[in-house]
């Protein structure tokens, strides 16, 4: 399992997703410092637990390569759509902290996962291909015999 490169690829990608249950997300200045983490906000909430839920899962779905690839695509457009959301956000903020908010650097985290969990996809086909193939082959052995 820890020898295919999918499987470090999917395993960066739930720590970086992980770590944002512990990470804040902004932080407003004004009448004093105060931080807006990724648990305090309902659907970023929902996302991260989806994505770290299914990139969990794909972690030990080794044996089903199809549907662990299928998994992987579904977290990718998952996480784009969580890190459209936060590029909305940064574009358009609320009005009362217009110009007073400053984003942390895990804003960027779903995209850097994103990219992980389709390369991860990536590689997952690439193997199942290659099994395919030495299947094929194996059975055309037998057959000549």
């Amino acid at each position: 399992m820890w020898q295919r490169i999918q499987t470090l690829y999917l395993a960066i990608a739930t720590i970086l997703i992980g770590s944002l249950f512990f990470s804040k997300f902004a932080t407003v200045f004004g009448e004093g410092e105060s931080a807006i983490l990724y648990r305090e906000y309902t659907p970023y909430l929902l996302f991260t637990i989806m994505t770290f839920l299914a990139n969990l899962i794909s972690l030990g779905l080794f044996r089903a390569r199809l549907i662990q690839m299928r998994l992987c695509v579904i977290s990718a457009i998952v996480l784009i759509a969580f890190q459209i959301w936060i590029g909305v956000n940064y574009f358009f903020p609320p009005e009362e902290v217009k110009g007073n908010i400053v984003f942390s650097f895990s804003a960027v985290f779903p995209v850097i996962a994103a990219i992980l969990d389709i390369l991860a996809a990536r590689n997952i086909f690439l193997d199942e291909a290659m099994v395919q193939s030495a299947s094929r082959l194996r059975a055309a052995k037998r057959h000549k015999r």
